[in-house]
């Protein structure tokens, strides 16, 4: 899934436009996130009037739906949306570390947590095939769930008995008494690191009972906590697919070129150079 942030004045606005260009042009679906909008008729978070629930999602006769809910960020909703999403539209947040567009002119893109791909003055007046293509030369959001669609999807699938994944995480501390890490920053050798895991895939897929391997490493800043590498083996068996797993992660981290920027409460230095 590719995500899109709009930032400033007339961001809603050009969603609007963006969402309606994506439909014509886009095989899968467009989600749209709007982080600005207030509650619209009856609150559902009101708690005086009891049945309250976390999530609160409403079918209508028309077949559509609506939703609402708390204890949800950002990262969770891009999550939910990547398996079954083509693009997802983010209105109005400021931390999002993706592909961002800026609207009116008003807003210094350094102070923007994702890449800046384009900066228009006003919704009318923005080139959308433009966006779509810088959107979709930024890294895309990869999830796990995605990555098991994708096996299960496999033409080997009706042979699979076992599916094993990994996935790695930012670790805050080693020990209890460590300095925190709060947030690690990944680069990569564009074309490489991607045909390299591509090499590792198709080694680990010669092994007998081996149906079909999906890699991918997040780059950019990742904070505490959060994914940073998954890796999803499709299998006849549980044996394969855990052996092919360990040595799929183990292959990456020796043979794939990204490089690691730790920052802790103290200090912030090059993983290698250590």
């Amino acid at each position: 899934m590719q995500p899109i942030s709009i930032l400033g004045d007339g961001a809603a606005d050009l969603a609007d436009r963006l969402v309606d260009h994506l439909h014509e042009r886009a095989e899968g679906r467009v989600g749209r996130v709007d982080a600005l909008a207030g509650n619209e008729g009856d609150d559902p978070t009101d708690t005086t009037a009891g049945g309250v629930a976390d999530t609160d999602v409403r079918l209508l006769d028309d077949g559509t739906w609506t939703a609402t809910g708390t204890g949800a960020h950002l990262t969770s909703l891009l999550d939910r949306f990547a398996p079954d999403h083509e693009y997802l539209i983010v209105i109005g947040r400021t931390r999002l570390r993706v592909p961002t567009v800026l609207v009116g002119g008003d807003r210094d893109p350094e102070d923007v947590a994702g890449t800046v791909v384009a900066t228009v003055e006003a919704a009318a007046a923005a080139d959308l095939d433009a966006i779509v293509e810088a959107v979709d030369a930024a890294e895309p959001w990869i999830t796990l769930e995605e990555l098991v669609e994708r096996v299960k999807a496999s033409d080997e699938a009706d042979r699979s008995g076992a599916i094993a994944s990994f996935t790695g995480r930012v670790r805050a501390r080693d020990a209890p008494d460590d300095d925190r890490t709060t947030h690690l920053a990944f680069e990569r050798y564009e074309g490489v690191a991607a045909e390299r895991m591509a090499e590792i895939a198709a080694e680990l897929e010669a092994r007998d009972g081996v149906l079909d391997v999906r890699m991918h490493h997040r780059t950019g800043v990742i904070p505490d906590g959060e994914d940073i590498v998954f890796v999803v083996v499709l299998a006849g068996h549980r044996a394969e697919a855990f052996r092919a797993v360990e040595d799929g992660i183990d292959q990456l981290k020796e043979r794939v070129p990204i490089f690691k920027k730790e920052t802790t409460e103290r200090e912030e230095f090059w993983v290698h150079d250590r």
